[in-house]
């Protein structure tokens, strides 16, 4: 992972260490390391998602382990060097500047650490379509409705979740939120 990190740019590094603090504070869903991924290969670098991914789990691991155990700034630090640590240079000092600044507002609580771990909703959408024809049928106009689930797993990955329903599966689909709806209005 740290020859990975070498590649990464410090503005980029301390993006991603900016965005996994803000999501252990819970203000954002998730890390969109798809998106982060996609600005740091047009400024010329060659990393790939899956690598960013892990490096945004590394890092997600070492700043919630850092809350858990109320370490300083110099206690991370030195915690990194004396790990036998190969980060970058850049890397400790963007780890440095943002723990000395965001160590405090880190909420991790006995309740947060308790729950049971699963991926947060983030968005939904959905579009409404008609198969006109295929090689094998010429006129098929079945229409059919793709939807497209954004969700953040437990560790922050933003990912999109998609799928195909024919009409009756949609209007099953519609009526099991109605009545989920109205479930939550008497709570």
């Amino acid at each position: 992972a740290a020859d990975k990190i070498r590649l990464i740019p410090q503005d980029f590094f301390a993006e991603l260490c900016e965005q996994i603090i803000q999501h252990l504070n819970h203000n954002i869903p998730g890390v969109n390391t798809a998106e982060l991924c996609q600005r740091i290969q047009t400024s010329g670098v060659e990393i790939n998602i899956g690598d960013l991914a892990k490096i945004a789990n590394i890092l997600s691991f070492l700043f919630s382990t850092a809350a858990r155990n109320n370490l300083s700034t110099d206690e991370l630090v030195t915690t990194l060097g004396s790990a036998g640590s190969t980060l970058p240079k850049h890397a400790v000092q963007v780890i440095r500047h943002v723990w000395n600044e965001q160590a405090k507002a880190i909420a991790v609580s006995e309740d947060a650490r308790s729950m049971a771990t699963v991926g947060q909703f983030v968005d939904l959408k959905w579009k409404l379509g008609v198969a006109m024809s295929s090689d094998t049928c010429r006129s098929l106009k079945y229409p059919y409705v793709t939807v497209t689930l954004t969700v953040a797993d437990p560790s922050g990955q933003i990912t999109d979740k998609s799928f195909e329903m024919t009409i009756p599966q949609f209007k099953n689909f519609f009526r099991q939120f109605k009545e989920m709806a109205s479930v939550l209005e008497t709570v």
